[in-house]
C-alpha cells in the first residue's frame, strides 16, 4: 500500500476535506464535481469576490439536485401560497435559508441577479437566516431560483406550514400606528395647551384662541379615545360583561373621566380640560405594549407538525418518480425517501431494509433497522440508501399529528391572571369609594365644586404607573433573558416561571450535547494506512457513527478504496489493494470474519474494527453531558425537586443516578404519553412544573407543564410548542434565569408602592380641590416616566448583579 499524506487539502469552495483521486482545476481543489460547477458558475458571471470575504464561505452539494423533486413548484394552489405579493409581472417571496453563515453568503445571496435576470433584487434578513426576493415572473418562476439556490447551496427550507393560509398579522402594524396617533396628538395638545399651564389667556383675542385651541384639542383626542384606547376599553369591556374586574377597568374609567372632564370643561368654558395628560396617558401606555411584543418576533412558539413536515414528497406513478405535496399523498401511494429525508406519513417498507432515525419522535438517540414489511411513522428519518414505502395513513391522520392533537387542551390556562389583575378588584373598590367618599363631602362644604372633585379623584388614581410597571419590568427581563439564551413567549410566563418548585429533564438532546459525543478507541495501533482505509470507508457512509468516525480522524489522510460496500444498519467492507476492511456492529464483524469478539460489557455505542480477518478493535461513543450539567442539578437540588424523563433506554442510568438524587428520579423508556402523564401527575399534587425537552415525543409534556422549555442548539430550527426556547449552551445558566424571574417579580411589587406614592400624592391635590391643568400636567407624565426608568433601571443592575450580560 503507498503511504499516504497526512496533511488535509481543502476544497477552495466550501472547505470540506478533498481526497488525493477528486476535482482540482489549476491550482484550485475541489471535494466534489458541484463545488467545481459552482465555483464555474461564480467565476463565469464574475462574482468571485464571494471568496474574499471569508475564509470558508461555501457549502457544500456533493449530493447534487434532482429537477424533479420541485416540480410541486409548478402547482399554481402552491405558487400562490409561497408568494407574499404580487402585482402585474412582479412579485415577492421570502425563503428560510439554513446555511446562510457569513458575510460571503449574504453578499452572493444579495446578487443573484447577476445568476438570473428574472431576479429584481435579493435581501438578507441575517438573525433570520431569512432571504427575501423580488422578482420579474415574465422572466423567472419559483421552481427556477430554488433551483439556483439549490444548485449554489443555498437550499430553502421549505415546510408544510407555509401551505396553510398565511396569515399576515396586522397586531404590530396597528400597534404602531395607534402609538403613533397617540404621541402626535399628545404633543400637538401640549403646544395648544401651554398657554393655560401659565395662565396667559385673559384678552378677549386671547378667548377666541383659547376656544379655538380647545376645540383643536378636542379635534385631536377623539381618535386617541376611539382607536389607540380601544384596546383597553374593550378588555374592560369584556372583563365587566364576564362579571370580573382586570387591569384595564380602573384605566377605563380613568380613560373615560378624563376625557369626559376634559370635553366638559372646554365646551361649558370652565376650564382648559386635561387632553394633553389623556393623550398622554394612553401613549405611555401603548409603548408599555410594545415593550411587551416587539421582542417575541424571532421565534416562533405556537407551532404544529406543518412545522416539521416537508412541502413535497417524490410520488410513484407507473415506475415514474412525481413531486407531490404531502397533503395530496393518499392511501396506497407508493413514494421514495432518500438519506435524511422525513417520513411525512404513517407506512409500510417496501424495500428489503432501512434505518429510521426516530430520535425526534421517542428520543431513543440510535436509527433502529427496520425490514421489509415493518411499520414505519411519520416524522422517522431515512439514514442511508434510499426506501420505498406504502402510505396507510394520510398526512393528518399519521402518528405525528396524533402526538399534537391529543394533547388535552385545558391542560394550560390561556390566560394568565397576573398580579396586577389579582388587585384590580381591590384597587378599583378603592378608587370608587374615595371618589363618592370625596363627593359627598363636597356636597356639605361647596355644592359646585363636589363634581369636579369626584372626577378629578378618577382621573388622578388612574393607574397609569401601576400599568407601566409590570410591561418595563417584564419587557426588561425579556430583553435581558434573550440576551442570555432564554427566549421566552411572552412577558406573562415570567410570573409563571418564578413559581417553579420542581424541574422535569428530558434525557436525549436536552441534558447531552450529541455535537460533543465523546469518541474513544479501544483495541490495538493502526498504522496510517489502516486510519486513512478507515476514515475513507467512514466517508462514504451515511451513518451517524461513521460520520463522527470520519470526524474523528481529521488530520488522517484519505485515499480511494477500490470498492466500498455498506450493509444498512450492520456495517462497511472496504477494499484496497490487498487490504481488506471489515467495521460495523459487533455481530457483522464476527459474520463476515468468522471471528469471536471478546469485549467487556458496555452500555455504550460501539463501532468494532477487523482487518485483514484480524480483529483490531472498536471505537467506542458517549454521548457528552452538557456544560456545567452537574453544577446546575446540585444547584437545583437545593431548593426544588428534579427529575429526569427518558425515551431512551437506561444505558446511562449509572452515571446519572447520582447527579438526579438516586433511581427513583429517573424514569427510563418513557413514551410521549409516559411523560404527559407524570406531568399531569406532578401537576395534580400541587406542584408548579418545570419541562425541559427538545423532541417531538416531549410536546405533550411541555404543554401539560406549567411552563414548558424547548431545548435547542439552533434557536431558527423547530422545536415543539412551548413557553420559552432554551439555547443549549445557556443550560448551564437555568438556575439563575428562574432566580432572575423571581427578582424581576420582586421589582414590579417595588414598583407598584412606587405608583401607590404617585396615586396618594395626586389623590392629596385632588381631594382637597388643587388639581390644576398644570398639576395634571407634570404629575402624571412625571409618574409615567419615573415608573419606566425605575423598572428598567433596577432591572438591569439586577442582572448585572446576577452575572447576566444586559446589553446586545
Amino acid at each position: 500500500m503507498s503511504n499516504v499524506n497526512a496533511i488535509e487539502l481543502c476544497c477552495s469552495h466550501c472547505g470540506e476535506p478533498v481526497l488525493e483521486f477528486e476535482q482540482h482545476t489549476e491550482e484550485l481543489l475541489f471535494c466534489c464535481e458541484g463545488c467545481k460547477t459552482v465555483y464555474h458558475l461564480l467565476h463565469d458571471n464574475d462574482l468571485c469576490a464571494y471568496y474574499n470575504l471569508d475564509e470558508k464561505p461555501g457549502n457544500t452539494i456533493s449530493g447534487g439536485i434532482e429537477r424533479k423533486r420541485f416540480d410541486y413548484l409548478i402547482d399554481q394552489d402552491v405558487q400562490n401560497k409561497l408568494i407574499d405579493f404580487t402585482h402585474a409581472s412582479t412579485a415577492s417571496t421570502s425563503f428560510f435559508i439554513p446555511n446562510i453563515h457569513c458575510t460571503s453568503c449574504v453578499w452572493l445571496l444579495e446578487n443573484l441577479n447577476k445568476l438570473d435576470d428574472g431576479i429584481l433584487q435579493g435581501t438578507v434578513n441575517f438573525l433570520k437566516r431569512q432571504l427575501t426576493l423580488l422578482f420579474d415572473t415574465d422572466k423567472t418562476d419559483l421552481r427556477s431560483i430554488v433551483e439556483l439556490l439549490t444548485s449554489i447551496g443555498y437550499e430553502p427550507d421549505l415546510k408544510l406550514e407555509q401551505l396553510s393560509e398565511r396569515k399576515k398579522s396586522t397586531v404590530q402594524r396597528n400597534l404602531w400606528l395607534k402609538l403613533g396617533i397617540a404621541g402626535f396628538c399628545f404633543g400637538n395638545i401640549m403646544l395648544f395647551s401651554f398657554p393655560e399651564y401659565l395662565n396667559l389667556s385673559t384678552s378677549s383675542s386671547e378667548n377666541t384662541f383659547r376656544i379655538f385651541f380647545g376645540a383643536l384639542n378636542i379635534i385631536l383626542a377623539l381618535p386617541v379615545l376611539l382607536y389607540s384606547s380601544s384596546d383597553y376599553l374593550k378588555s374592560a369591556w369584556a372583563a365587566v360583561s364576564q362579571k370580573g374586574i382586570n387591569l384595564d377597568v380602573p384605566i377605563s374609567i380613568g380613560i373615560v373621566a378624563l376625557f369626559g372632564r376634559s370635553l366638559y370643561e372646554i365646551l361649558s368654558g370652565t376650564g382648559a380640560g386635561y387632553f394633553d395628560s389623556f393623550t398622554g396617558f394612553i401613549f405611555f401606555l401603548l409603548i408599555g405594549k410594545l415593550v411587551q411584543k416587539k421582542t417575541f418576533d424571532r421565534l416562533s412558539f405556537d407551532r404544529d407538525y406543518r412545522s416539521y413536515l416537508p412541502i413535497s414528497a417524490l410520488k410513484l406513478v407507473n415506475g415514474l418518480e412525481e413531486s407531490v405535496t404531502v397533503e395530496k399523498l393518499a392511501i396506497g401511494d407508493r413514494i421514495v425517501l432518500r438519506n435524511n429525508e422525513l417520513i411525512p406519513a404513517d407506512s409500510i417498507l417496501e424495500s428489503d431494509m432501512a434505518m429510521i432515525d426516530y430520535s425526534f419522535i421517542t428520543g431513543e438517540s440510535e436509527p433502529v433497522s427496520v425490514k421489509k414489511g415493518d411499520q414505519v411513522f411519520a416524522g422517522g428519518k431515512v439514514c442511508g440508501m434510499q426506501a420505498q414505502m406504502l402510505v396507510t395513513k394520510k398526512v393528518k391522520h399519521s402518528y405525528l399529528v396524533r402526538l399534537w392533537e391529543d394533547n388535552p387542551s385545558g391542560l394550560k390556562d390561556s390566560k394568565i391572571t397576573g398580579f396586577a389583575d389579582q388587585i384590580s378588584p381591590y384597587f378599583t373598590f378603592a378608587v370608587l369609594v374615595i371618589a363618592l367618599a370625596s363627593c359627598i363631602i363636597w356636597l356639605q362644604i361647596e355644592p359646585a365644586k363636589a363634581f369636579n372633585i369626584f372626577t378629578a379623584v378618577l382621573i388622578v388614581a388612574c393607574p397609569c404607573a401601576l400599568a407601566l410597571s409590570t410591561p418595563f419590568t417584564l419587557g426588561s427581563a425579556t430583553n435581558i433573558l434573550s440576551l442570555n439564551g432564554l427566549f421566552v413567549k411572552s412577558t406573562e410566563v415570567i410570573e409563571i416561571l418564578s413559581k417553579t418548585d420542581t424541574t422535569v429533564f428530558d434525557k436525549t438532546g436536552t441534558i447531552t450535547d450529541a455535537r460533543n459525543a465523546s469518541i474513544t478507541y479501544h483495541g490495538s495501533s493502526l498504522n496510517k494506512e489502516e486510519l486513512s482505509l478507515i476514515k475513507s470507508a467512514a466517508q462514504t457512509s451515511v451513518h451517524p457513527f461513521s460520520k463522527r468516525i470520519y470526524n474523528y480522524l481529521g488530520n488522517v489522510g484519505s485515499l480511494k478504496p477500490d470498492s466500498v460496500e455498506e450493509i444498512t444498519g450492520k456495517g462497511i467492507h472496504a477494499l484496497m489493494d490487498n487490504t481488506s476492511l471489515f467495521m460495523g456492529n459487533k455481530q457483522f464483524v464476527e459474520q463476515q470474519t468468522s471471528l469471536t469478539i471478546n469485549t467487556k460489557t458496555s452500555t455504550s455505542s460501539q463501532v468494532h474494527i477487523a482487518v485483514n480477518g484480524s480483529y483490531k478493535g472498536y471505537f467506542e461513543f458517549e454521548n457528552e453531558l452538557r456544560n456545567g450539567l452537574s453544577t446546575l442539578l446540585n444547584k437545583l437540588q437545593r431548593n426544588y425537586r428534579i427529575y429526569l424523563l427518558s425515551g431512551d433506554n437506561e444505558k446511562d442510568g449509572e452515571r446519572l443516578h447520582n447527579l438526579f438524587g438516586g433511581w427513583e428520579n429517573m424514569r427510563f423508556r418513557q413514551s410521549p404519553y409516559q411523560k404527559q402523564e407524570f406531568i399531569n401527575a406532578l401537576k395534580t399534587k400541587g406542584n408548579h412544573v418545570l419541562m425541559l425537552g427538545d423532541g417531538l415525543n416531549d410536546a405533550g409534556a411541555l404543554q401539560a407543564s406549567s411552563f414548558g422549555i424547548a431545548i435547542t442548539d439552533d434557536t431558527s430550527s423547530f422545536s415543539p410548542a412551548c413557553d420559552a426556547i432554551l439555547d443549549g449552551e445557556h443550560l448551564q445558566d437555568l438556575d439563575r434565569h428562574i432566580g432572575f424571574s423571581i427578582s424581576s417579580m420582586n421589582i414590579i411589587k417595588a414598583s407598584f408602592v412606587l405608583s401607590l406614592i404617585y396615586n396618594l400624592t395626586g389623590l392629596g391635590f385632588a381631594i382637597t380641590g388643587y388639581l390644576s391643568p398644570l398639576v395634571a400636567a407634570i404629575l402624571m407624565p412625571l409618574s409615567s416616566v419615573s415608573v419606566m426608568v425605575f423598572t428598567s433601571v433596577l432591572t438591569r443592575i439586577k442582572a448585572k448583579q446576577m452575572g447576566f450580560k444586559i446589553w446586545v
